[in-house]
């Protein structure tokens, strides 16, 4: 299933599954529909609440019982039909004209991957790059900057002046657990989903002279990811997947997800000490290709009006266009931190 967060048309937060003639299915609707209908269960909406709830880090707080489920429940409304309204007259199948994507998953925590492709750290130190990139290191993003496909990424220009992407192949684990072997944290895997992790490079630059990172990488807006989850049983091989990202239509980073250093399992049982919860998603680290590190910095780091487009295969494309903070807010930012107070 492509899982998806939206608004319908009266406002409300719902999630839903992607049709092959991508039609949006309201999930929680077409699971009251099922257990009514196939399983006679007269108390349709109650269990739906509690089992396929219109919140998808609650659906994945169900685990495999809460996802099979819900593909039964997709499963059954394409079989019915689009025209067939849910057990309240209320409607099973929106055109994506009719909603508002959302995020697909705000989690609990963010996991973020540095240093698994190779190729990045390479190409860091031919461009002379202040600090190496570690292997598959550990941080944290601010998950308050989450933004989900089509949505707007804000460029603070009083902040930055080298606002960089990075494409990433993330995951979202359906159980929560800890100290996991490589086995177990591949069991637990629930889906794959595309992240762009924006970078102010400028300011990343002065906070690695600390050792650590996390204002350049955690700024509201800086974390695309999107458009949707693809369930784990939809892609056989998360390690094999071409990879790339576009600015204006020009491809800056193409890779394959072969290249990553250490497998997913291995990444996640590395971090299970820290402990996950249901719907926690962790990356997997950016290929080679950014900005920064190219012969020419400052021709490729983004600008208002840029569109970009991250690309993986068998998930689909997360697009961001990049506006000014004017443009979202509609006034000059106030006298926040500037590039001189963070020197």
């Amino acid at each position: 299933m492509r899982l998806v967060s939206f608004e319908n048309p009266a406002r409300q937060s719902r999630i839903g599954a992607v049709t092959q003639e991508t039609r949006v299915v309201d999930l929680h609707t077409a699971c009251a529909c099922y257990l009514r209908e196939v399983k006679g269960e007269p108390a349709c909406y109650r269990l739906a609440d509690a089992l396929v709830p219109p919140n998808m880090r609650a659906l994945f707080g169900g685990g495999e019982t809460s996802l099979e489920l819900a593909r039964q429940a997709f499963a059954h409304s394409i079989a019915r039909g689009e025209s067939t309204p849910g057990p309240r007259g209320e409607a099973v199948f929106y055109d994506f004209s009719e909603v508002t994507l959302k995020p697909p998953i705000i989690p609990k925590k963010f996991f973020h991957t540095a240093g698994n492709f190779r190729e990045h750290h390479e190409e860091a130190s031919k461009a002379g790059f202040s600090h190496p990139v570690l292997p598959w290191i550990v941080f944290f993003q601010n998950v308050d900057a989450i933004i989900g496909h089509e949505e707007p990424l804000i460029y603070p220009e009083h902040l930055t002046r080298e606002l960089d992407y990075e494409l990433e192949l993330a995951v979202v684990v359906k159980k929560a657990g800890k100290h996991w072997t490589p086995e177990e944290a591949a069991s637990c895997i629930g889906g794959y989903i595309i992240f762009n992790d924006i970078t102010a490079r400028d300011i990343q630059r002065r906070e690695m002279k600390s050792g650590v990172f996390s204002f350049c990488k955690a700024i509201d807006t800086f974390c695309p990811l999107g458009p949707w989850i693809i369930t784990a049983d939809e892609i056989p091989d998360a390690h094999n997947l071409r990879m790339e990202l576009r600015v204006n239509g020009e491809v800056r980073q193409r890779s394959h997800s072969a290249k990553m250093s250490v497998t997913i399992p291995e990444i996640l049982s590395h971090y299970s000490p820290l402990t996950y919860s249901a719907g926690d998603v962790v990356s997997t680290g950016t290929v080679s290709g950014v900005a920064a590190f190219s012969a020419d910095p400052k021709a490729w780091y983004l600008k208002v009006g840029d569109v970009v487009e991250c690309e993986i295969e068998k998930i689909g494309i997360l697009r961001n266009r990049v506006i000014s903070w004017e443009q979202a807010y509609g006034h000059p930012p106030a006298a926040l931190a500037t590039q001189e107070t963070l020197k």
